[in-house]
């Protein structure tokens, strides 16, 4: 038997276990993706953000993330900066949510969702309705009847302008509880650490959040959660009751995705899409959503444009009966 010939055989067959043993983790789909957070930190789509960052790069669908927070106008500010510096954004992807619906439809600002390029729907995260940890009130009922008694004095908060989705939740509930939506004193903070910081120093009774945000909040022993807006209990905090516990028949959960600049080249969508795709199978993106209470609501390309113009019919007939509109 020739030896050599063996050697040879033998050194291109440790090569070839060697290269098979190299792609055992795959190049990033994507090699970096910037996040531009509409609002500022400590809110519901900074979390988001975040949360799908460290997700993509854990799970080595990402080279890197990074993250710009630019709040101010309701969102509008970020959403303007990424329409009108497009060319030089195709590396960045701009969270939003229900409010991007809301706040076009009041004229908070002049664009709306078709002026962007639709990425992907993620995520939904229940609402909300939270009191600090020294509050006497431990239940929406204890809540209702503070409300009554003084109805200026209970004054309810939320990171979003008026009539934006904390508002609309606050009202929402309030209708389903039998009393006057449009009475409803509500206190607007440009970001969820403004409004958590009113709520601390008593400026506000309660604070309408997403339910992630409370769950955080919750868990540093900072608020109580008085009200969720899910049919059932979630397992990321179980003890918080729903509003249907409590005789309060409404539930409702609010989307949160992602948005490209306009022009975004074709490819490029693609491999974002390829990435929030992929991610859903990763540990890595389910303990992230476990954590936060999130519901996997995955609506791409075009199943998200016409998710985004069913809820702007919908949200648009409840806001004029509730007034907002």
């Amino acid at each position: 038997m020739n030896i050599d010939f063996v050697r040879r055989s033998l050194l291109t067959a440790a090569m070839t276990v060697a290269m098979i043993s190299g792609t055992t983790h795959a190049a990033p789909v994507v090699d970096s993706v910037h996040f531009l957070i509409p609002g500022g930190a400590g809110g519901g789509w900074d979390g988001t953000a975040r949360g799908t960052g460290e997700a993509l790069t854990k799970a080595g669908l990402a080279g890197s993330a990074s993250y710009e927070n630019m709040s101010g106008g309701g969102g509008g500010k970020a959403i303007g900066y990424l329409i009108e510096n497009a060319e030089s954004q195709h590396g960045t992807l701009m969270v939003n949510s229900t409010p991007i619906v809301i706040r076009s439809l009041t004229g908070v600002f002049p664009h709306n969702f078709r002026d962007l390029t639709l990425v992907a729907g993620t995520i939904g995260d229940y609402a909300a309705m939270v009191v600090s940890k020294d509050s006497p009130v431990n239940s929406m009922e204890d809540l209702l009847a503070a409300y009554k008694a003084d109805m200026s004095g209970t004054a309810v908060g939320g990171g979003s302008v008026p009539g934006g989705m904390d508002h609309l939740v606050a009202a929402m509930v309030m209708q389903a509880a039998g009393e006057d939506p449009t009475a409803l004193k509500y206190i607007p903070y440009d970001a969820g650490g403004k409004a958590m910081a009113a709520l601390l120093s008593g400026e506000i009774k309660a604070l309408s959040t997403g339910f992630s945000e409370a769950v955080d909040l919750a868990n540093a022993g900072e608020v109580k959660i008085i009200g969720v807006t899910s049919d059932d209990r979630v397992s990321a905090f179980p003890d918080a009751r729903t509003m249907k516990e409590q005789g309060i028949d409404t539930s409702f959960v609010n989307w949160r995705g992602f948005f490209a600049a306009p022009g975004l080249p074709a490819d490029k969508l693609a491999m974002y899409q390829d990435a929030l795709a992929k991610m859903y199978e990763t540990p890595e993106w389910e303990a992230i959503r476990e954590q936060n209470g999130w519901v996997n609501i995955h609506n791409s390309g075009d199943a998200f444009a016409a998710f985004l113009e069913n809820q702007e019919t919908v949200i648009g007939d409840l806001m004029k009966k509730l007034g907002f509109l």
